[in-house]
């Protein structure tokens, strides 16, 4: 399955929670999916967590 088809998923996703559950929904959605993205990124190996949570922290510099 190619980009686009895998964005064209998700904006049908987010579209059907914003109809559905309205704007709380809309922004639940859009939270899951950043955490579903940053998981599978992390499975996959092309994410540390732990230099991200290093980062957010401020311990260390994103650069």
């Amino acid at each position: 399955m190619n980009l686009t088809v895998v964005g064209i998923a998700a904006g049908a996703f987010v579209a059907f929670m914003s109809f559905q559950f309205g704007v709380w929904g809309f922004l639940g959605a859009l939270l899951f999916m950043g955490i579903g993205a940053l998981f599978g990124r992390a499975a996959e190996g092309k994410l540390d967590l732990r230099s991200v949570l290093d980062a957010l922290t401020g311990r260390r510099s994103s650069s």
